[in-house]
């Protein structure tokens, strides 16, 4: 129940609530809107996410500079990316939306002025047909996207006095993080240790060693 709140997913959590026989521990409502959220992040519409953002609690992204700093640098990528989409396309609109949105933030952090600077480097390199250097692939890669709309999640649920992280990530991370310790201090361990989600008639019959992709799977 804690991992399909905490995670969004209203139609499971409804339904296993029912099935369990308990209430949910945050209102419906509450559930589908940080949904909305996540899509919109995950869509690229960085500006209905911040609007619906604000309208939870303005205060989570006021009481949040660094978080905020980076739904603007989702938004700016997104502005980049069209305002690059061809030889003859205008970027002024990216040029000014980082002056007046990005600029001021930037001057009081060294880290944001870093990750702005990185930013607006796309306007040199776009559009391409050859490679982009790694760093800037990133800004373009759909996990940076998933990334920040985690941590606005996390910023959503804190805000609402509920857990900031579903309890089940984080056991599934300290358990990888464990094993990977002790493969590396050259334990003896299985070439799998299963994380007991499946049947024993479920399980493959094959890894490749570890565990990690399973922890990858449920901690993304």
């Amino acid at each position: 129940m804690d991992y399909l709140v905490s995670e969004g997913y209203p139609r499971a959590a409804e339904k296993f609530a029912k099935e369990a026989n308990i209430h949910l521990p945050l209102e419906e409502e509450s559930i589908q809107a940080r949904v909305e959220i996540r899509r919109a992040i995950h869509a690229g519409d960085i500006d209905t996410a911040i609007t619906k953002i604000n309208d939870i609690n303005p205060q989570i992204l006021d009481t949040d500079p660094a978080l905020h700093f980076a739904l603007l640098r989702l938004q700016l990528i997104e502005l980049i990316r069209t305002c690059t989409s061809s030889a003859t396309s205008d970027i002024t609109p990216a040029l000014n939306f980082a002056s007046s949105q990005l600029a001021p933030r930037a001057a009081t952090n060294p880290a944001f002025l870093k990750d702005l600077e990185l930013t607006m480097t796309l306007l040199i390199f776009l559009p391409t047909t050859g490679t982009l250097q790694k760093e800037l692939a990133e800004l373009l890669e759909p996990s940076l996207r998933r990334n920040v709309a985690s941590k606005v999640n996390e910023a959503i649920l804190t805000c609402m006095g509920a857990h900031g992280e579903a309890r089940m990530r984080s056991l599934v991370r300290l358990r990888h993080w464990a094993e990977t310790k002790a493969r590396a201090a050259g334990k003896d361990l299985p070439p799998v240790l299963p994380l007991g989600l499946q049947d024993a008639d479920e399980r493959p019959a094959e890894s490749n060693g570890n565990n990690g992709e399973a922890a990858d799977v449920m901690v993304q």
